[in-house]
Formats: structure tokens, sequence, C-alpha cells
């Protein structure tokens, strides 16, 4: 799938590292740690059961300008699969151009078919103004009644060992 010279595809095995380096990128912009390796992009994304599918925007010269990352979700709400986007990342010289827009497009196209894929959901960081409004554009919509929660390493921890 190339246009303007950007080509996207599927991340392999091969291109862990890369995809990490392009993931650690995302990181660095919203000050976040980076806490992946390689090993985890392969252990999780490749592996028996992956857990997630990888998008890689190229160059024609191969350097990444773009990532993806998503994993597979059901509602039963919808009653449809959907994508969730965990990170979605554009190099600050290719913003702008629409090459998110297709990195997203690319995702659904990309899952299986049976699937039939018909929703995306994400979450946006209230630091990253330029993020909300592109995926404002696109017609994402916050949703309300609704709070992002997680469990961190120690409780979870506390969890499973009080099983």
């Amino acid at each position: 799938m190339t246009q303007d010279g950007i080509s996207i595809r599927q991340a392999s095995e091969a291109d862990a590292r890369r995809f990490n380096d392009a993931l650690a990128r995302l990181s660095s912009d919203l000050g976040d740690p980076h806490g992946t390796q390689p090993e985890d992009l392969l252990r999780h994304g490749f592996g028996t059961l992956p857990i997630f599918s990888g998008l890689l925007a190229e160059t024609e010269d191969s350097a990444v300008v773009g990532a993806l990352l998503s994993s597979p979700m059901f509602s039963t709400v919808s009653g449809a699969a959907g994508l969730y986007v965990s990170d979605l990342w554009v190099c600050e010289t290719m913003r702008g151009r629409g090459l998110g827009r297709r990195l997203l497009a690319a995702a659904i196209e990309m899952a299986p078919a049976d699937w039939n894929v018909r929703f995306l959901k994400l979450a946006v960081y209230d630091v990253t103004p330029r993020a909300r409004a592109f995926y404002d554009r696109l017609g994402f919509a916050a949703t309300t009644g609704e709070t992002v929660m997680r469990l961190d390493h120690i409780h979870f921890d506390r969890l499973t060992d009080e099983t």
C-alpha cells in the first residue's frame, strides 16, 4: 500500500527492533517512559497467540516515519469486533500529510476479514491537543460515562496473589 512514496505494511518479526524504536519515539514525544524491548514485541506480537498487530510506514529508502500498534477487542454494546489503538506515531516531518489517517485505515483493512471490524477505540492524552484535534476531525468522540482505569503492577500482583 504505497502513496506519495510512503508504504504501509504489517510489521514482522524481523522488524521488532525498528518497530520498538518507532514506539520509543512516541514515548519520548509524550514524555512517557518506554518499558518495552524488542523481545517483548517478539513474544507478544509474533508468538503462537499474538495479542497485538503492528504496522510500519516507511519511505522509499526504508526509513520508518510512522507506526501503529493495535489489539483486537469485542463490544457487547455494539455486538461487533473493534481494534484498540494503543500506539499511533507519525514523525514530526510527516505530520499533517494524512499519514495518521492512512495508518488507522490500514489497521482496519489488515485485520482478519472474518472479524468484520466495525469500530476503533483509543485514548488521547490531555497534553496533546494536536492529536486530539486530529482525532476530532476524523470523527472520534469522547465516550461519556466512561473512565479509563488501570490496575498497576503492585495491585495487579496483590490481586493475583490473593486468588
